[in-house]
């Protein structure tokens, strides 16, 4: 199973990036989906989370600015962000708990990464 993320990139305070992340590989379902964030020095957090029913969780610093949501035919979470901050620059990660058939235990999987920079 590998998890590809993209939309990372460079934005002004105030601006949006939409981040993508697939999964593919031997899977039989997703469960929950979450993207978390680094920054330099700092440990990783949970910015919001997806559940395969689609109820949704997120830190209070995003709230009212970020929205995460599932495609589940394509296996895929997004995270749209608006209202950017300075403080919101970080390495983005990507989480999904996979099951590789109907009876295996769920197991954490993650993907590589994308830095999200946003200028003051």
């Amino acid at each position: 199973v590998q998890l590809q993320a993209s939309g990372g990139g460079l934005v002004q305070a105030g601006g949006s990036l939409r981040l993508s992340c697939a999964a593919s590989g031997s899977i039989s379902r997703i469960n929950a989906m979450g993207w978390y964030r680094q920054a330099p020095g700092k440990q990783r957090e949970l910015v919001a989370g997806i559940t395969s029913g689609g109820s949704t969780n997120y830190a209070d610093s995003v709230k009212g600015r970020f929205t995460i949501s599932r495609d589940n035919v394509k296996n895929t979470a997004y995270l749209q962000m608006n209202t950017l901050k300075p403080e919101d620059t970080a390495v983005y990660y990507c989480n999904a708990d996979i099951q590789h058939n109907r009876y295996a235990p769920n197991r954490a999987y993650w993907g590589p990464g994308t830095q999200v920079t946003v200028s003051s």
